[in-house]
């Protein structure tokens, strides 16, 4: 073998080498490094970091960061009146004890979210059961997050600690399961239903009320009207009968001729009116012919 190609197969077995035995642990990351599948060490800085080559160590990553889980059953929940509610929360949480975590839960954030997640749920429900709907609605919903938080550190400092810390715990939403919720619907529909259908009822009544005191205020205002106009009208009449008598009392043969005159009038109204009578024994055109009848200061011709 030359030199150059035995320099470049020397570089290549180096490169090998510090592959398997160097390793970077990222500032969001713890690093484990393992011993024939025992914990050997676990760094917490990050940078550049030396191991022995596999199989003799391997290293390991866990996440550092804060973590969410969300819930993702949503099977109901008994609550303190035997109502079924369906809740939905989450939690925040990371890892703080890698070497507890590793060995009571696991070596990926998919177990301690597994595990999380069933001790959450039990413990919304063991609370969720102390109370009602009410309350889980009301101001009192804190109360039930920090009891459920406390809870659930409980169970993962207990006898076997789980190396993670719970930061937070959260309720987003609570409602009732889809029957109960169409049942509710249904009740809010025919409430809003039987409400609007007093107003209108009440609106009908007073409607009729306003045109039944419109009608009779017409009414009065008619009558009042009406026997006004008869009053003027009977005094006007009076008052002409009055003037009548009194013009027709100085001469009574011209108011005599006169009234033959009205009634020659309204009985030849129209043209087409015909009238059958015998002139020289009818007293009805007596004034017209010339006899006794002729008024005074009326010529005969």
């Amino acid at each position: 073998m030359n030199r150059p190609s035995f320099i470049i197969s020397s570089l290549l077995l180096l490169a090998g080498l510090a592959s398997m035995t160097l390793f970077v642990v990222d500032q969001r990351q713890f690093g484990v490094v393992f011993a024939l599948g025992q914990i050997k060490e676990v760094i917490t800085e990050p940078g550049l970091n030396f191991k022995l080559p596999p199989p003799l160590q391997n290293v390991s990553y866990i996440d550092k960061r804060l973590l969410t889980l969300d819930s993702t059953d949503n099977e109901p929940v008994l609550t303190a009146e035997k109502q079924r509610v369906v809740i939905d929360w989450y939690v925040r949480w990371r890892v703080s004890e890698p070497t507890q975590y590793i060995r009571n839960v696991g070596t990926s954030e998919a177990a301690g979210a597994s595990q999380l997640n069933r001790v959450v749920r039990n413990a919304f429900q063991e609370e969720i059961n102390k109370r009602t709907v009410k309350e889980l609605l009301s101001l009192k919903r804190e109360a039930l997050m920090d009891d459920v938080k406390t809870e659930v550190l409980g169970q993962v400092r207990g006898a076997k600690p789980w190396g993670i810390d719970v930061i937070d715990v959260r309720i987003t939403r609570v409602d009732y399961v889809e029957a109960i919720t169409e049942s509710v619907y249904r009740r809010m529909e025919a409430e809003r239903k039987r409400v609007a259908n007093e107003l209108r009822s009440t609106g009908a009544a007073e409607g009729e009320k306003i045109r039944a005191d419109a009608d009779r205020q017409r009414e009065v205002t008619v009558a009042n009207a009406y026997r006004d106009a008869q009053k003027i009208k009977g005094e006007g009449d009076a008052e002409a009968a009055r003037t009548y008598s009194e013009a027709f009392g100085r001469d009574p043969q011209f108011a005599q001729f006169y009234r033959s005159l009205d009634a020659y009038k309204a009985s030849f109204a129209n043209k087409s009116d015909v009238m059958v009578l015998d002139p020289s024994g009818s007293e009805f055109f007596r004034s017209m012919r010339g006899s006794a009848g002729t008024p005074s200061g009326v010529k005969k011709k």
